[in-house]
């Protein structure tokens, strides 16, 4: 698995690559039955697969105020896309350079001569160029002009409702990560260094692995049972809290803080993914540390008890 600089020519042996494009941020259900069909397409006629995705993704670079919502990192899409099947990731860099090129133009110097795209897989809904001026109908028209085939894979359903990103952040934001989970088919994951911390979970006795949210959509804040990964393949159970943790004064800064059970070791500046499994409940501020010693503890015995089934 490669990861390409879409602002750079694409090397030999990939050049005629079946390309599954769009921004796959989440790589959901939908996501994978666009990215599944190109590489059917690559493998049956014997070409490379390549998916090409946004950075930043472009909502970032036309409203840079709104807050955080990304759901998944660069290298999560990378391991994502290689578990999949793909050979590279294609990274297309978002920029004033990249959005004032018309469809025609991305057609032609970004697929084409860049690329050597041999075919285009996208979404039904899959818009491109500046102001938005193609769509798969125009996509097919270029493609059929410039020499790439195109193929269109229509919405996935999920009980009866379109498969998105969109609802994905609405489940996660309402504090349902199981719901999330059944639209990704897997939890909800934050990947990130371990930092120091106030140490206040340490000093109660329930020392956490503190992790930076950076340009993660903010769940609702609140308690979770958790699912810990480490670099070493330890796959460990834990409860967390995500949020602004009310009982430390000035403590603005948005931080996951999982406690993991029945471990002892040092995590600090190691990367690990925590995956976000069940709701506990939200934050709260509690009558003093001895009440929020009480609640932590039925939180682990509640988490403990959500993991094991």
């Amino acid at each position: 698995m490669q990861r390409l600089d879409g602002g750079a020519t694409v090397p030999a042996p990939l050049r005629g690559a079946i390309v599954a494009l769009g921004n796959f941020d989440g790589f959901h259900r939908g996501h994978q039955a666009v990215v599944g069909r190109a590489i059917e397409r690559a493998r049956a006629q014997g070409r490379p697969a390549i998916v090409a995705t946004f950075d930043p993704h472009p909502v970032r670079h036309f409203r840079p105020e709104l807050p955080p919502f990304r759901l998944t990192t660069l290298d999560q899409r990378e391991r994502l896309f290689g578990q999949a099947g793909a050979d590279a990731m294609l990274v297309f860099g978002f920029d004033a350079d990249l959005a004032s090129l018309s469809a025609r133009g991305f057609a032609q110097q970004r697929l084409v001569d860049r690329v050597g795209a041999g075919g285009v897989v996208t979404g039904a809904d899959f818009t491109f160029g500046k102001g938005r001026d193609g769509d798969v109908a125009v996509l097919a028209a270029l493609g059929a002009e410039l020499g790439f085939g195109t193929d269109t894979v229509q919405p996935v359903l999920h009980e009866g409702a379109v498969v998105s990103s969109s609802n994905i952040r609405e489940h996660l934001r309402a504090g349902d990560p199981q719901a999330a989970a059944m639209l990704l088919t897997r939890p909800f994951t934050i990947e990130g260094v371990v930092e120091h911390g106030a140490k206040l979970g340490r000093q109660l006795g329930y020392p956490t692995a503190n992790v930076a949210m950076g340009q993660y959509l903010r769940p609702r804040y609140g308690i979770y049972a958790v699912r810990g990964r480490l670099a070493d393949g330890r796959v460990l159970n834990g409860a967390a809290n995500l949020g602004i943790r009310p009982m430390i004064e000035g403590a603005p800064v948005e931080l996951l803080e999982p406690y993991f059970f029945d471990f002892d070791g040092d995590l600090y500046g190691q990367t690990i993914a925590v995956e976000l499994i069940a709701f506990l409940r939200p934050e709260g501020k509690f009558d003093g540390l001895e009440a929020l010693k009480v609640q932590m503890a039925a939180d682990c015995d509640r988490a403990r008890a959500i993991l094991a089934t």
